[in-house]
């Protein structure tokens, strides 16, 4: 199985459950693992094989523009299930940190796994 990766992708985004979380955006880190459908590209090397690294990350910003999630939980779930749908994906493991939120903490977060991996 073939796995593509995007790795400290940062945005900002408004998360939390405090009030002040609801009004000051944050810095998120993610992490992305995503299998491909099928490993064609790496026989073709055309990009109509492969998945487009700028269309997910686009589609995150826009999630992380036009929604606000309580949890990381919540949004670490609801990019896997966009991964998971939208790119057809078969596995993806996301994982979603908030960055210097605590004193002493550089980053906390949420790492999950949705689908399934063959190797």
């Amino acid at each position: 199985m073939d796995i593509i990766f995007l790795h400290e992708l940062k945005a900002k985004t408004l998360i939390g459950i405090y009030p002040w979380e609801r009004k000051v955006a944050q810095t998120i880190q993610l992490d992305l693992e995503i299998a491909l459908p099928s490993s064609s590209a790496c026989q073709t090397d055309n990009f109509e094989d492969a998945l487009d690294y700028a269309r997910i990350v686009e589609r995150i910003n826009e999630t992380l523009a036009q929604k606000h999630f309580s949890l990381l939980e919540a949004l670490a779930e609801h990019i896997a299930q966009i991964i998971l749908i939208e790119f057809k994906a078969p596995w993806v493991k996301v994982s979603v940190a908030k960055l210097s939120i605590m004193r002493g903490v550089k980053k906390l977060g949420i790492c999950i796994e949705r689908g399934s991996i063959s190797r």
